[in-house]
């Protein structure tokens, strides 16, 4: 890792503090950035990182504190005056057009015209040429939308260095990639970097943090902890900072067993179940008070396996049966009728309503299944609401704000709340922990296993394979839309062993 010690700071945020009403988001917060380094800033969620952005980008005004880039004091309007001054952000969430094509994208309000009319040939080449910058060939007359999730955060970040770059902000950037897309943008970043880009890099991703990051800072409940240079801080120490407590939770929960196994016969019983195009036909049972977990690479079929399950799909090949009676899942609805919950991986398009309130999102799911001609009560809301508020505890523990201004993880647990106050007697989490700190990842996964504990069954996706050993029972592996093996999760069983199921070396 390069010594940035003496490197030039390029921009200073000093004193920085944004107050919303009832919460203070930052307070005294510090940013140094380095030209030609990437600086990682970690805290938990709500710990203030995604606000300190929107202040440096110009969404948020700021009540206190100054930023300086190059020397010179500055304070942005938005988000455009931001990235004519140099700084640009890519999100976790792709916001670009995916009915519009590459190229479109990479250069929209940038096009190369003459005399009012767009360059299209020009626009090509340069997108191409852009692309391949980043090592992708792709159809730059393609719509973004026929691509990857992976692919259109590549696409993003391609927009985001066609500019004169100073800072290049990458929140979650590697949130939707696979390990060879991380090394790729990770080589990108390294360019950029010896270019004198300086990078800020947020992701809770550790590994990745201590093998890109030159230095960090790190906040806690909108305060800044301290800036650290990477190498000098033990990722334990890191993870201390960030919670402000020992580990003994994680530990614990490691330590734990997470449920008492299977229990009778079946609760839901998949035999040949399939769908053209999703997923090949697959064998699977699940018992109640068992976890069983999904393992395999980004588009290996796990989502497409567990919207089949909720009927969000429609299977055309095989039977289903709960409780040894055969049904038929027609949609959503149907399956929670039978006691079958759904979390999606999609927070945003698929998940909490983010203009709707913190109760509103809660009972939604429930008002759903009642109809709405039975509405349930004010009354009877806010105890159901207080009372998944208090136990997931959500932060800040106000059932008025709107969803949008929760911190991630705070969404997530919004999002839990919703379909446990359902009741489910088979809760599907696809991707439950991603994108979210350290200690709201490891209160959800205690969440799961006390539930699998209490009875409930539990089908828990996650491309994080130690996170998939630490709480399941029954380990089903993906591979190219297939379920190619089942394991019981004992002793025997590691990363490694499943890693060559998911790259074909064990059958």
């Amino acid at each position: 890792m390069a010594d940035t010690a003496d490197t030039a700071t390029i921009l200073e945020m000093t004193g920085i503090r944004k107050v919303f009403p009832g919460v203070v988001a930052l307070d005294g917060v510090d940013l140094r950035l380095r030209a030609g380094e990437v600086h990682a800033l970690m805290g938990e969620n709500g710990a203030g990182k995604s606000t300190l952005i929107k202040v440096l980008t110009g969404v948020y005004d700021i009540d206190g504190g100054g930023i300086t880039l190059a020397g010179e004091p500055v304070r942005f309007s938005g988000p455009l005056p931001a990235q004519q001054a140099g700084i640009s952000t890519v999100y976790q969430e792709v916001n670009l057009c995916a009915n519009l094509s590459v190229a479109e994208n990479i250069l929209l309000g940038r096009e190369p015209r003459t005399l009012g009319r767009i360059r299209w040939g020009a626009m090509r080449r340069r997108a191409r040429e852009l692309l391949r910058g980043l090592d992708l060939d792709l159809d730059v007359t393609a719509p973004l939308g026929t691509y990857s999730l992976a692919v259109q955060q590549m696409v993003a970040i391609a927009r985001a260095v066609d500019i004169d770059a100073k800072v290049l902000i990458l929140d979650e950037p590697t949130s939707s990639l696979d390990a060879s897309e991380v090394a790729q943008l990770f080589s990108v970043m390294r360019r950029l970097k010896s270019q004198g880009v300086a990078i800020v890099f947020v992701s809770h991703f550790l590994d990745q943090v201590y093998e890109i990051a030159d230095r960090m800072t790190v906040l806690r409940n909108g305060k800044l902890v301290g800036e650290y240079r990477t190498a000098e801080l033990p990722q334990m120490q890191l993870v201390e900072r960030m919670i402000g407590k020992e580990l003994s939770t994680l530990e614990d929960l490691e330590k734990q067993p997470t449920g008492q196994g299977r229990r009778a016969e079946p609760l839901l019983e998949a035999d040949g179940l399939g769908r053209k195009g999703g997923i090949a036909p697959f064998t699977l049972n699940i018992h109640a008070g068992e976890i069983v977990g999904l393992a395999g690479l980004l588009g290996s079929g796990r989502t497409e396996l567990a919207r089949l399950l909720f009927g969000a799909d429609r299977s055309d090949s095989g039977s289903l049966t709960v409780d040894g009676r055969p049904v038929t899942l027609r949609g959503p609805r149907a399956a929670m009728s039978k006691g079958i919950a759904f979390s999606s991986e999609n927070r945003r398009t698929e998940g909490v309503v983010g203009d709707l309130t913190v109760r509103e999102n809660i009972i939604l799911a429930l008002q759903a299944s009642r109809g709405w001609l039975r509405p349930i009560s004010r009354r009877r809301a806010d105890e159901l609401v207080a009372k998944y508020v208090e136990a997931l505890q959500i932060r800040p523990a106000d059932p008025d704000r709107r969803v949008k201004d929760l911190s991630g993880g705070n969404q997530q647990k919004v999002l839990l709340a919703r379909w446990l106050i359902t009741e489910p007697r088979l809760f599907i989490v696809d991707e439950p922990t991603r994108g979210i700190d350290v200690g709201a990842k490891t209160e959800i996964q205690r969440l799961i296993a006390e539930l699998a504990d209490g009875g409930m069954a539990v089908l828990f996706v996650s491309a994080e394979l130690e996170e998939v050993l630490r709480l399941s029972h029954t380990i089903e592996i993906l591979r190219d839309r297939q379920l190619v093996e089942e394991l019981e999760n004992t002793d025997a069983v590691d990363a490694d062993r499943i890693m060559q199921t998911i790259a074909g070396g064990v059958s």
